[in-house]
């Protein structure tokens, strides 16, 4: 089994749930548990609020949203055409932020991270990021 859901949403803060609920319903025929549910939509509302907050700098924009079940597996794709990173591997370091004023953990890949089985992250400067994520449900391949 394969599906595909593709969508662009604007870069506004309200969207960030509607981003995470359509996930959620999306990766609902695969029946996941509350917990795989669960990590995805945080995983989901942390690359969205990234996109929103540092792509574009609480802008507008076009957010593009990609998940693709194969299988009992979860692909997502979250990408921006905004400000990119200077510095990925730096970024991905729990803690660092660069928005210290506006109170931000630094926390957003690490969250990522811990809660999808993987993460890549693609950035170029002045052109925007992309992060993939990948989760097996239920102990899918």
């Amino acid at each position: 089994m394969r599906d595909i859901l593709k969508m662009e949403i604007l870069s506004r803060p309200e969207n960030e749930g509607f981003a995470r609920a359509s996930v959620a319903a999306f990766v609902a025929r695969l029946n996941p548990t509350l917990e795989e549910i669960n990590d995805i939509k945080t995983a989901v509302s942390e690359a969205v609020t990234n996109s929103v907050v540092h792509g574009y700098e609480n802008g507008e924009g076009t957010i593009f949203m990609e998940i693709v079940i194969e299988d009992k597996v979860v692909h997502i794709k979250i990408a921006d055409e905004g400000m990119g990173i200077d510095d990925v591997e730096r970024a991905r370091e729990p803690l660092f932020t660069t928005k210290p004023e506006e109170e931000r953990s630094g926390m957003g890949f690490t969250f990522m991270e811990i809660f999808m089985d993987r993460l890549e992250v693609e950035s170029a400067k002045g052109k925007g990021t992309s992060v993939h994520m990948v989760k097996k449900i239920g102990g899918g391949k």
